[in-house]
């Protein structure tokens, strides 16, 4: 079965949106700062994002991430042209669901999961788009490996991806220990990837 990549962007301060969202402005006031390095970074940048779509066969969502993107997306998903199944994790189905889309609806993580990885190849699924997802997915034990891109940036505010970070110290059964798998910097991000040891 392929890994579990959560592969997401992050300011400095933790945020994987600024405040403020709109419907208008899903990443919230300057938060496609976050997202710069994907599409108008560097070489290296460039190889980081080529890698990771080469390595995927399947991506999961959540709801408030497919209705905020769905506009630019469009029916093939963040994917583009490959067209990888994406598995939105919703409790229903929206009304306005592209023609011919990618997209299928599921209301439980692990049901998602296990239908990702049917359809993957044994190539990745990214657990990508909603710091609820991610964590829920962290909590339950679903994860294998983070890669994250951290930018050089402080929000100050925002949909923080850790949000119970702190609490995570309390009980060290809930702790999760990382490994370093490597590390990519240049000027727009720095490209993280840890192993998630069980």
């Amino acid at each position: 079965m392929g890994t579990v990549v959560i592969d997401i962007s992050m300011s400095l301060d933790g945020f994987v949106t600024a405040a403020d969202q709109t419907p208008e402005q899903p990443m919230g006031p300057g938060g496609d700062r976050l997202h710069e390095w994907a599409f108008g970074g560097g070489e290296a940048d460039q190889e980081v994002m080529a890698s990771g779509s080469a390595s995927a066969g399947a991506i999961i969502t959540g709801r408030r991430t497919y209705d905020t993107s769905v506009p630019w997306w469009g029916s093939g998903g963040p994917s583009g042209e490959a067209r990888l199944p994406v598995f939105v994790l919703s409790h229903s189905v929206p009304d306005d669901v592209p023609d011919d889309s990618v997209y299928r609806f599921v209301d439980d993580p692990v049901a998602a999961l296990k239908q990702a990885q049917a359809e993957s190849d044994d190539k990745v699924v990214c657990v990508m788009g909603g710091a609820e997802v991610a964590g829920s997915f962290l909590d339950a034990g679903l994860v294998d490996e983070l890669s994250i891109h951290l930018v050089p940036v402080l929000l100050g505010g925002g949909t923080r991806l850790f949000a119970d970070a702190g609490a995570v110290g309390v009980d060290p059964a809930r702790q999760v220990r990382l490994e370093n798998v490597s590390a990519v910097q240049t000027p727009a991000a720095t490209h993280l990837r840890f192993r998630v040891l069980r």
